[in-house]
């Protein structure tokens, strides 16, 4: 079985919201999960849809593969750089809060 992969590193978003994503569309075909990402209004439907366009293109362009045939067979979604950010409160406190990021990897597989 031929793979393809791709990859997204620092995406600005929580890997708990990508991960979400990332669930409804592992083990669909191709054409199935890009309509599930369309439809889906999330931040993290998006950055995902562009990182499986590029693993089409990646199929289709270096590999030959038709895109009829390809699956989503591994998509994993782990943590990245957390950057630590202060909030000015009343009364001259701070919060702080954190701007997470993750990276995404997506494996696309061929059905034989």
């Amino acid at each position: 079985m031929t793979t393809v992969s791709a990859k997204l590193k620092g995406a600005r978003v929580s890997d708990q919201k990508a991960r979400l994503i990332a669930n409804q569309i592992r083990g669909k075909h191709v054409q199935e999960a890009l309509n599930i990402l369309i439809f889906n209004n999330q931040k993290s439907s998006h950055l995902v849809k562009k990182l499986l366009d590029s693993a089409i293109a990646n199929a289709e362009h270096n590999q030959g593969l038709d895109v009829d045939n390809l699956f989503v067979s591994v998509i994993s979604v782990d943590k990245s750089v957390t950057l630590k950010r202060i909030k000015p409160r009343a009364r001259g406190r701070a919060d702080r809060f954190f701007k997470r990021s993750c990276n995404i990897e997506l494996t696309l597989g061929e059905v034989v």
